[in-house]
C-alpha cells in the first residue's frame, strides 16, 4: 500500500511530494520504539512530551515519513507531512492500512459515566452465547478470541484498535464490544470508526479536569451517535431515564432502543427482586415479556442488563439466547463484586468514584438489606476537586456509617483530600470515622458489620495498586477484605 493510499481521506496541511506519496508503507506507529523500515510515524503533541522529539529517532530507524499536526521542526531532516488533526489522521490511516475491519465487524461502542464496563461484559457474554467469536476492549482488560490482554487505556489508540479488529478477523471473529471513553471521543482515537450499535448509559459529573465543563463532557459523549467521521450507527441504545438522554441527537436512519424503568422505555424492567444471591426480574420489550435471572447483585445492575439486552436485540439475537448470556455473566471484576469468606454479612467492592456512582451503589446496597449499609470511600488525588464534597454528601446521605480513607492520592496530601470530602460528610449527622491508611480503614469498616449488613468498599474496584506521591504499591481491596475477614475467623 502506498503512502497516498494510507492517507486517503486525511485532511492535509502540506503537500506530499509525488515520490514520497508513491512510497510503499510497511506499517504505522505512534511510538518511535516500534518503528521499523518502511513505517510511517505519527507524532502527537503531549501533555508532557511532544512526539516530535522522537521524530528523528523514527527516521533513523527507517520511517519513510513523519505525520503530525505539529509544524515541521527547523532542524528536522526527513519527510514531514503536516495534517489538520494528528489523532484523526492516525485513525483514518489505520483504517485504510488494515482494510477497514470495523466495517465488517459488528462493533458496539458503550459510553457514559457509569456502567460501561459491566454493560460491555454482559454484551460480550450474550454474543458468545449466540455462538460468535468476540473481542472485548475496556478498562479492566482487552479480550481477543478468548485470550486476555492487559488494558493500557479504557479506549486504546486507534492503531491498537484496528490491530485488535484485524486479529479478531484472522481468528474468525465477527463482533467486538468496546468501552468508548469521553477522552477517546474528544481526542479523536475513534474518529472514522464505524459502529453498528452505540450505547449511552448515563451522564454525571466526572472528568472535568479534562473537559472543564459538563457541556463539553456531554458533547464528547454525543459524538458516538453522530458518526464522528464515519456513518452514523445503525442502532442506538439509550438510557431513557437519564435526564441527558433526550438531548442526544441521532441520525434519522438510526433505530433507537430506549431502555429504563420509567414509562416510555421500549425495553423496561419490572417485578425486580434483588437479593444477596443476584437479581430476578421481567423485561418488557415491545409486546413480549421475558424472565431474566442474573448472578450480578444489586439493582444498580438492572440498567446495565437492560442496555445489554437491547444491544443483543440490535444484532437480531433471540430473547432466550440473550437471557442465557445474561445468566452466564457471573461477575465483573470490581463492579459491585462480592467478597465471600463465609461471613454473615455482605462485602461488596465497587469502582464507584463519582458522587452519582456512589449514590447508585449505596442505593443498590440499601435495596438488598433491611439492616445497615456501611460505606468506605476516598477521593483520587490530582483529579477534579469539586466532586470531593459531593462524594462526601452522597456517602453520608444514605449510609448508616461512613469510613473516609485514601484512594490513589498521587502527588496530593491524603489529609487535604479527605478534608475536602469531610465538608460534604458533615452536612449530615451520619456517624463516620477518618482513617488515611486504606488497609486499616477496610478493617474498621468490616468490624462494624453485623448479620445482614452490607459493607461497601468503594472507589478502587478492580485496581490492584495504590498510587502514592513517590511510588505505586500493590493494593487490592478484594484481597485486603479477604485477609481481614479471615483474620476475624471466617472462611469460605
Amino acid at each position: 500500500m502506498t503512502l497516498s493510499e494510507v492517507l486517503q481521506g486525511v485532511a492535509l496541511n502540506s503537500e506530499i511530494p509525488p515520490e514520497v506519496a508513491a512510497a510503499s508503507v510497511k506499517g504505522l506507529a505512534y511510538d518511535s520504539r516500534k518503528v521499523a523500515k518502511g513505517f510511517v510515524f505519527f507524532a502527537f503533541p503531549g501533555a508532557h512530551v511532544d512526539g516530535a522529539q522522537f521524530a528523528s529517532h523514527a527516521i533513523a530507524k527507517g520511517a519513510i515519513a513523519v505525520v503530525s499536526e505539529i509544524p515541521r521542526p527547523t532542524d528536522f531532516a526527513g519527510n514531514w507531512i503536516t495534517v489538520i488533526h494528528g489523532r484523526q489522521a492516525l485513525s483514518l490511516a489505520a483504517g485504510n492500512f488494515h482494510g477497514h475491519p470495523d466495517r465488517q465487524l459488528g462493533l458496539t461502542g458503550i459510553t457514559g459515566t457509569n456502567g460501561k464496563t459491566t454493560t460491555s461484559y454482559i454484551v460480550d457474554a450474550i454474543l458468545r452465547e449466540a455462538g460468535y467469536t468476540t473481542a472485548l476492549v475496556g478498562t479492566i482488560e482487552y479480550r481477543l478470541a478468548g485470550k486476555s490482554l492487559a488494558a493500557a487505556n479504557t479506549t486504546p489508540e486507534s492503531l491498537d484498535l484496528f490491530q485488535i479488529f484485524s486479529q479478531l478477523q484472522a481468528n474468525g471473529g465477527t463482533h467486538a464490544t468496546m468501552e468508548t471513553s469521553s477522552h477517546a471521543l474528544a481526542l479523536g482515537r475513534v474518529y472514522g470508526i464505524q459502529f453498528h450499535t452505540s450505547v449511552f448509559t448515563n451522564l454525571t459529573v466526572d472528568h472535568l479536569d479534562f473537559h472543564h465543563t459538563m457541556e463539553a463532557y456531554f458533547a464528547a459523549k454525543s459524538l458516538l451517535f453522530t458518526g464522528n467521521g464515519a456513518a452514523a450507527p445503525r442502532f442506538a441504545v439509550i438510557n431513557h431515564d437519564d435526564p441527558h438522554a433526550k438531548q442526544i441527537e441521532t441520525n434519522p436512519e438510526t433505530e433507537v432502543f430506549w431502555y429504563g424503568l420509567e414509562e416510555g422505555s421500549t425495553t423496561r424492567a419490572q417485578k425486580i427482586v434483588s437479593t444477596f444471591e443476584g437479581l430476578q426480574f421481567e423485561i418488557q420489550h415491545n409486546d413480549g415479556t421475558y424472565a431474566v435471572e442474573s448472578p450480578l447483585v444489586g439493582e444498580i445492575n438492572v440498567y446495565n442488563i437492560l442496555a445489554a439486552w437491547s444491544t443483543g436485540m440490535s444484532y437480531g439475537i433471540q430473547p432466550p439466547v440473550i437471557a442465557r448470556g445474561i445468566a452466564k455473566c457471573t461477575a465483573v471484576p470490581g463492579r459491585f463484586e462480592r467478597v465471600q469468606e463465609g461471613q454473615p454479612f455482605l462485602v461488596i467492592v465497587d469502582y464507584a468514584h463519582t458522587d452519582d456512582a456512589l449514590k447508585n451503589a449505596i442505593r443498590a446496597a440499601r435495596g438488598m438489606t433491611k439492616q445497615r449499609v456501611i460505606t468506605l470511600f476516598g477521593c483520587g488525588g490530582d483529579r477534579d476537586r469539586s466532586k470531593r464534597p459531593l462524594m462526601g454528601m452522597a456517602a453520608a446521605a444514605k449510609s448508616d456509617f461512613v469510613v473516609l480513607t485514601s484512594d490513589n492520592p498521587r502527588s496530593e496530601d491524603p489529609i487535604a483530600i479527605m478534608n475536602d470530602a469531610l465538608v460534604g460528610i458533615r452536612r449530615s449527622d451520619t456517624p463516620h470515622i477518618v482513617e488515611p491508611d486504606r488497609e486499616k480503614a477496610i478493617r474498621r469498616a468490616i468490624e462494624q458489620a453485623g448479620p445482614g449488613d452490607v459493607v461497601l468498599l468503594a472507589g478502587k474496584g478492580h485496581e490492584t495498586y495504590q498510587v502514592l506521591k513517590d511510588k505505586v504499591i500493590e493494593f487490592d481491596d478484594r484481597e485486603i477484605a479477604r485477609r481481614v475477614l479471615r483474620g476475624f475467623g471466617y472462611s469460605a
